[in-house]
C-alpha cells in the first residue's frame, strides 16, 4: 500500500531520472528551467489514477494493520 508521502517520492524521483540526471546544468537558472518544462510536459500528458483494488480489499488490508500495529506492545 502506498501513502501520499510514497507518491511524492515516486514523482520527485521520476522527475530525477527523467530530467536531472539526463541534464547538463550550467547555471542553477537552466535547472529551474528544466524543471519548469518537465512539469509542463507532465502536466499537459497526465494520466488519472486508476484504482486497482476494491472498498472492501482496502478495508480487510487497514483492518490487518490495525490488528498488527495494537498488538505489538508499543
Amino acid at each position: 500500500s502506498a501513502s501520499w508521502l510514497n507518491q511524492v517520492e515516486r514523482f520527485f524521483g521520476l522527475l530525477t531520472d527523467k530530467r536531472i540526471r539526463r541534464g547538463t546544468f550550467g547555471s542553477v537558472r537552466e535547472l529551474e528551467t528544466a524543471i519548469g518544462e518537465y512539469l509542463t510536459h507532465h502536466n499537459q500528458n497526465s494520466k488519472p489514477f486508476a484504482w486497482t483494488a476494491d472498498a472492501d480489499s482496502i478495508l480487510k488490508k487497514i483492518a490487518r494493520f490495525c490488528m498488527r500495529t495494537s498488538d505489538s506492545g508499543h
